[in-house]
């Protein structure tokens, strides 16, 4: 009887601590000081496995290069300089990261998501036009331009961007609830697929002619 009290009260507690955080997936817990990521290793986890504590260096955690501009000579006119766990080994098992965004004047960051980090964005240098939508059925647009210093909180998983709108180049740096958030970009993704989306789907999904989602297609 006291080992079925025992068991009844550990699952309420289960319970009302699930009740109080949520249930959400993220990047694991650490269970120890850092799991500087084995980028050799042939293991495969959820994650990256660790290096031998012993083989750990300084340079594990390091990463020298946010000084200096991407090349936004493309198409969108805009360059992602990211700092996650490819580039920062030290960075495994700690469930952030970050990346500087570089801005031609009109320079466009597409509209994108994260499937795995909220994002928070601060403008370094120009100004921004930026925003997210939310999940169906409502899809509210919210949005905001930003000068110098200001910052700007993107939710996990919805789609969002950023607009130079201003005549001079514009700088961002933003951080990642995620050592590798990743991105999808919804053009890339819905009209550059490899193979691709048959036109079909496509141009009853967004109401076009066919020829229209063929050309379009052409461009990736």
């Amino acid at each position: 009887m006291v080992a079925i009290r025992v068991l009844l009260l550990a699952g309420a507690l289960l319970a009302f601590a699930c009740s109080q955080h949520g249930v959400a997936a993220s990047d694991p817990s650490l269970l120890q000081d850092f799991c500087v990521a084995d980028k050799t290793s042939q293991v495969r986890v959820n994650g990256l496995p660790c290096k031998d504590a012993k083989d750990v260096v300084a340079e594990d955690f390091f990463f020298s290069g946010l000084h200096l501009a991407g090349n936004t000579a493309n198409k969108q006119g805009s360059a992602v300089t990211a700092v996650n766990v490819a580039q920062i080994g030290g960075l495994n098992t700690m469930g952030v990261s970050l990346v500087r965004i570089d801005y031609a004047p009109n320079g466009l960051n597409p509209p994108h998501t994260h499937p795995r980090s909220t994002e928070i964005l601060t403008v370094l240098e120009g100004c921004l036009h930026v925003g997210f939508v939310t999940s169906n059925p409502e899809n509210r647009h919210f949005n905001k331009v930003m000068a110098k210093g200001d910052v700007f909180v993107f939710p996990k998983g919805l789609v969002h961007y950023q607009l130079n709108n201003g005549n001079t180049h514009a700088v961002a740096i933003a951080a990642l609830s995620s050592q590798n958030s990743g991105v999808i970009t919804v053009a890339n993704a819905v009209f550059g697929s490899e193979p691709a989306i048959s036109d079909d789907v496509i141009a009853k999904a967004f109401q076009v002619e066919k020829n229209t989602v063929d050309w379009i297609q052409a461009q990736f």
